[in-house]
């Protein structure tokens, strides 16, 4: 995959006035989902921020909260059974959780976009690719059908889709599934939104087409100088794309940190379990180490650090008291900058 230098040419920020703050902050967030055997906590506290032409990867297993995280971002929760009892979307200075529902319809698309995971299922099979994307302009910004068209080709042509004035009248299944990805990437741009959130972006593309779509990504918010929240099991994947990244296990952030010292000095022993689980050309014919044990049930989760029952570091302390995010630093205890763990032996787990 090819390293994009987000330091060059970075053009300025489109929108948002004198404000300097973060771009967007999400501060405590909880997310509940009532249900008949009763409180999911999906989301639990959860605090990052990503920036304008800033990376955020927020990685984890499936259930530890990634997406729930984002759809509470978007807007697109549902309510009920979903529920957010505290915390705070803090998009450029304004919290969208006070907002009415049609402000935050207004910001979808045009502030806000999101890729989901799953091209086929997010597109509509019955309309035309064309006609999907010219939606975006014709509800938004009132263009005509010919005119809606004609943006729609563009934007099939920015995304690299080969033929696009042939292929804006076809339907998601004559694509493949890298097109269709490229498709939803081309539907989130439309409107040149300040953020974009990718669920998954490459799940079930063979591996040279998600280099082709990250690289793409990377592209393209060098470009728009737009800020990326990249949502992720596959520590692989973001390697060269993002600027830092938060961990999530059961609702929480376990560890947080620029995304090369992630991966030379992991600060949680789940952020261990990840890494070490990622094949390596230098072990073959090794068995693939996997972290023991499954998710824990947010029904019932364990007391304590949510991942004591599969840590091989747990003690006493981890079964009793839940650990907070707290800052890591070196041996000397100069702090490291934007790292934090939630670990009651993160020294342990750094230091060795």
């Amino acid at each position: 995959m090819t390293t994009i230098d987000k330091t060059a040419d970075v053009p300025a920020p489109r929108s948002g006035g004198n404000y300097s703050g973060h771009l967007l902050e999400v501060k405590d967030l909880h997310v509940e989902f009532h249900t008949r055997d009763g409180v999911v906590k999906a989301v639990n506290g959860v605090n990052y921020s990503v920036d304008a032409g800033e990376t955020l990867a927020v990685l984890g297993e499936s259930g530890s909260g990634k997406s729930v995280t984002a759809q509470a971002i978007m807007g697109i929760l549902d309510m009920p059974p979903g529920k957010i009892p505290q915390g705070e979307i803090v998009f450029r200075g304004q919290d969208m959780l006070k907002q009415s529902n049609e402000e935050r319809r207004k910001m979808r698309g045009s502030k806000i976009a999101m890729i989901f995971q799953d091209a086929l299922s997010s597109l509509n099979p019955v309309l035309s690719v064309g006609y999907q994307l010219g939606e975006m302009f014709r509800v938004h910004q009132g263009m005509s059908r010919k005119d809606a068209k004609a943006r729609s080709i563009e934007l099939m042509d920015r995304v690299k889709i080969p033929a696009a004035k042939e292929r804006v009248s076809d339907y998601p299944h004559q694509f493949s599934g890298g097109m269709r990805q490229r498709i939803m990437i081309a539907m989130a741009l439309a409107l040149e939104p300040d953020l974009i959130i990718a669920d998954e972006p490459t799940t079930a593309l063979d591996v040279t087409v998600q280099a082709q779509v990250m690289d793409l990504l990377a592209e393209l918010q060098r470009e728009y100088n737009m800020g990326l929240i990249l949502i992720t099991h596959d520590l692989g994947v973001v390697a060269d794309v993002a600027d830092k990244i938060a961990v999530m296990y059961a609702g929480r952030i376990v560890e947080t940190a620029p995304v090369h010292e992630l991966y030379k000095r992991p600060a949680h022993p789940y952020t261990r379990g990840l890494l070490d689980s990622i094949p390596r050309l230098d072990q073959k014919g090794q068995e693939l180490y996997a972290i023991k044990g499954l998710p824990p049930n947010l029904l019932k989760a364990p007391s304590g650090c949510a991942f004591n029952p599969r840590c091989p570091k747990a003690q006493d302390i981890c079964r009793t008291e839940v650990p907070p995010l707290v800052p890591v630093t070196e041996r000397d205890g100069a702090e490291l900058a934007g790292r934090g763990s939630a670990c009651h032996f993160w020294k342990e787990t750094i230091h060795g």
